[in-house]
C-alpha cells in the first residue's frame, strides 16, 4: 500500500476521534426537557436530564437553582426511588400575583441527594413548574452535579444565541406562545349550537307526529259517523220497501 495512503488514513482517523472527543463532552451535559408544551403564563411538567460524565465516578448530588428574574410561584418535584428530595425557597423583594393571591416566596433551589447514577447512566428528575412567566421566551436554570469522588461539575454557563455553545452550559427551558382558550371556547359554543339545533329539530318532529296524529284521528272520526249515518240510512230504506210490498 502507498505510505501516502497509509498516512492519510491514520490523519483521518486521528482527527475523526479528535471531534468525537470533543463533541461528547458537550452532549453529555445537564439539560431540561418538557414534557409537552411549556406555554407562557400557564404550567409545564418538565424532566431534569442528568448524564454521568465520568468513568470512574458516580453522580450522587444535584443541586439546581431557579431564575430570581422570573420567579415560580410553584415547584414540585415528583420522588423519585433511592434519592432525596429538598425544596428551599426565598422570600421576594416584590411579590407576585396568582390567580388573585399575593405569592410572597418562590422556589429557589430544589436539590436530590442519597441516590446514585453510575458510569454510563443517566437519571430524570421530573418537576412540575408554575406559573411560567409571560414576558419570557425562556427560563434559565443553573444545575451543580457533585460525584462520589468530590469532583463538583458547575453548569451555569448561559447559552447565548448565535455564539457556540459553552464548555458548561446551563440547563434551559424553551417556552412557547400560549394556545388560548378560544379555540376550546368557539368549540363548546358550536356543540351547544348543535345541540339546540338537534332538540329544536327532535321538538319539531314530535310536533308533527302529533299533529298528523290528530288530523288523523279526526279523518276516522267523521268517516266513522258518516258510515254510522249512511247504514241507518239503509236500514230505513229496507223497512220501508219491505212494507210497501205487504200493502
Amino acid at each position: 500500500m502507498n505510505v501516502t495512503r497509509i498516512s492519510a488514513a491514520v490523519v483521518g482517523a486521528a482527527a475523526a476521534s479528535t471531534v468525537l472527543l470533543i463533541a461528547g463532552p458537550a452532549l453529555a451535559h445537564v439539560g431540561v426537557q418538557p414534557v409537552g408544551p411549556a406555554e407562557k403564563g400557564g404550567y409545564a411538567t418538565v424532566n431534569v436530564k442528568v448524564p454521568n460524565e465520568r468513568d470512574n465516578a458516580s453522580t450522587t448530588k444535584l443541586e439546581v437553582s431557579f431564575p430570581t428574574d422570573h420567579p415560580l410561584s410553584s415547584v414540585m418535584p415528583q420522588p423519585v426511588p433511592g434519592w432525596t428530595v429538598k425544596v428551599t425557597k426565598t422570600e421576594l423583594d416584590k411579590p407576585l400575583k396568582v390567580h388573585g393571591k399575593e405569592i410572597t416566596e418562590a422556589v429557589s433551589k430544589v436539590t436530590w441527594t442519597g441516590g446514585k447514577i453510575g458510569p454510563g447512566e443517566f437519571q430524570q428528575f421530573p418537576l412540575s413548574l408554575g406559573q411560567l412567566p409571560e414576558d419570557a421566551d425562556q427560563l434559565v436554570f443553573k444545575a451543580v452535579q457533585t460525584y462520589d469522588n468530590k469532583e463538583v461539575v458547575r453548569w451555569i454557563e448561559e447559552p447565548k444565541e448565535g455564539q457556540e455553545e459553552p464548555q458548561s452550559p446551563a440547563p434551559v427551558l424553551k417556552l412557547t406562545e400560549p394556545t388560548g382558550d378560544d379555540h376550546h371556547g368557539s368549540g363548546s359554543a358550536k356543540n351547544d349550537e348543535a345541540s339546540a339545533q338537534d332538540t329544536k329539530a327532535h321538538d319539531d318532529g314530535k310536533k308533527s307526529e302529533t299533529a298528523d296524529g290528530s288530523t288523523s284521528d279526526s279523518t276516522a272520526r267523521v268517516l266513522a259517523v258518516v258510515g254510522i249515518a249512511v247504514g241507518v240510512a239503509g236500514v230505513a230504506f229496507g223497512v220501508l220497501a219491505g212494507r210497501r210490498r205487504t200493502s
